[in-house]
């Protein structure tokens, strides 16, 4: 029986009908259009489709959409300031650690959750944050770096560009 929830998604409140076995993904994607959170593997294996829900990162394609019931979920479309991209989306522009882009949401939207919770990581503690998430282009050396960038930048150690 379909049933209606609320959510704040990217400080945007939505209410939405949902049946019982819709998945966050797919509510994301096909009824509110934030289409930059991708469709992988849809087993939670890929992490192409990582959204930050509550302060912590969670697969979408495993979160049941009445489960996300009032809460606070941010998307890959919620992470630049206006025109201004974030720094996580700067540096892997910058630093190339972006190919083909598909895993790229997930990539920094799971780098994000370790930053906000630890701005200084190392680089082992970035190697295992981003360890659910498969790209198949970039060999992850890149992606490494740019995030370490990017903790540089917020912390204010280096300048924007």
């Amino acid at each position: 029986m379909p049933r209606i929830i609320n959510l704040m998604v990217n400080g945007e409140k939505c209410q939405v009908i949902v049946e019982p076995a819709e998945s966050l993904l797919d509510v994301l994607r096909v009824k509110l259009n934030k289409t930059g959170t991708k469709k992988g593997c849809n087993e939670g294996d890929c992490g192409a489709c990582t959204v930050i829900m509550n302060g912590r990162p969670v697969n979408a394609c495993l979160v049941l959409a009445f489960e996300a019931d009032n809460a606070d979920i941010l998307t890959i479309e919620g992470l630049a300031d206006n025109a201004q991209l974030h720094p996580l989306q700067e540096s892997l522009i910058k630093y190339g650690g972006l190919q083909c882009g598909f895993c790229t949401p997930g990539m920094i939207m799971v780098a994000k959750a370790l930053l906000d919770r630890n701005p200084n990581p190392t680089e082992e503690e970035i190697r295992k944050t981003v360890a659910g998430n498969i790209c198949r282009c970039t060999g992850y050396v890149k992606i490494v770096q740019s995030i370490s960038e990017a903790a540089k930048l917020l912390r204010g150690e280096v300048a924007h560009e």
